[in-house]
């Protein structure tokens, strides 16, 4: 969708969830099992939210797996958000130039646009800390008339991290996951504590199936209003695309009403 159709004058958005299992470590069967998941989306939606890492699964083989901000499957990306006019958002495995390896968030537009956030908080008791660098950007992502904030997984955990800054920065979080079955209910419990803490919409979408290491996931993704209330719920363990719409303009009215974020307290993030 372009801004002309997508948009009215209250700044509404369609946000779909792609709630799918993950190949391990496959890209190719990845990419094309997520290319027939997403282009019936095409006039349907502004925004796709796939999971973490959706072209291998959370895997360690990072130095064999990991690919440039120009590799194959940006460059696919970009391919489908140009021919299907909607923006794709997800993490895949990443490298720089100077072999740094990443957790990276993309956040990817019709337009061309790429966006690059990659995961604050590597996971210690499967060594992801060990193997990658943590994110040193706070970006906050404009589309559409909205401010999008792009978290991964682990980095829910963290609050200070994720917290709106200054008069509500962002109106949309994003939250995409390889969030296991034994810790599902605190999934659910922090995404509607981001959400009400932030004031803002928030969009958690986690993989289902079980991966390489035998751990099942359950899915539970879902979209939640700044009120912590749930507006889509993909439910457990099933393969589902849905789709909602979103409005801005509730989220402002709400905000003019209860501005709770003028209250606040203010934190810096001081690198170790």
């Amino acid at each position: 969708m372009n801004d002309t159709n997508s948009l009215n004058d209250n700044y509404s958005m369609n946000i779909s969830i792609i709630q799918s299992t993950i190949a391990w470590e496959d890209k190719e069967k990845n990419l094309k099992h997520y290319h027939r998941l997403l282009f019936p989306l095409k006039g349907k939606t502004d925004l796709a939210v796939l999971p973490e890492t959706f072209t291998t699964g959370f895997s360690m083989n990072v130095p064999h797996l990991a690919e440039t901000n120009t590799g194959n499957t940006v460059q696919i990306l970009l391919q489908w958000a140009n021919e299907w006019g909607f923006a794709i958002a997800g993490s895949f495995l990443a490298k720089n130039t100077d072999d740094r390896l990443f957790n990276r968030g993309f956040f990817i537009t019709p337009e061309g646009e790429t966006y690059f956030s990659d995961k604050r908080h590597l996971f210690c008791l499967s060594e992801e800390n060990e193997q990658l660098t943590p994110a040193e950007n706070y970006l906050i992502i404009p589309y559409q008339g909205w401010n999008i904030r792009l978290i991964i997984c682990y980095d829910l955990r963290f609050p200070v991290w994720i917290r709106n800054r200054g008069n509500s920065e962002y109106d949309l979080l994003l939250c995409v996951a390889n969030w296991p079955q034994a810790r599902a209910q605190v999934w659910d419990i922090l995404l509607k504590a981001r959400a009400i803490e932030n004031g803002c919409y928030v969009c958690g979408v986690n993989r289902t199936g079980v991966d390489g290491n035998e751990i099942p996931h359950p899915g539970n993704s879902v979209l939640l209003d700044y009120k912590g209330n749930c507006l889509l719920e993909a439910g457990q363990h099933l393969e589902t695309v849905l789709t909602q719409r979103i409005c801005k303009e509730d989220l402002e009215d709400f905000r003019h009403r209860f501005p709770a974020g003028k209250d606040a307290d203010c934190f810096k993030i001081i690198e170790n």
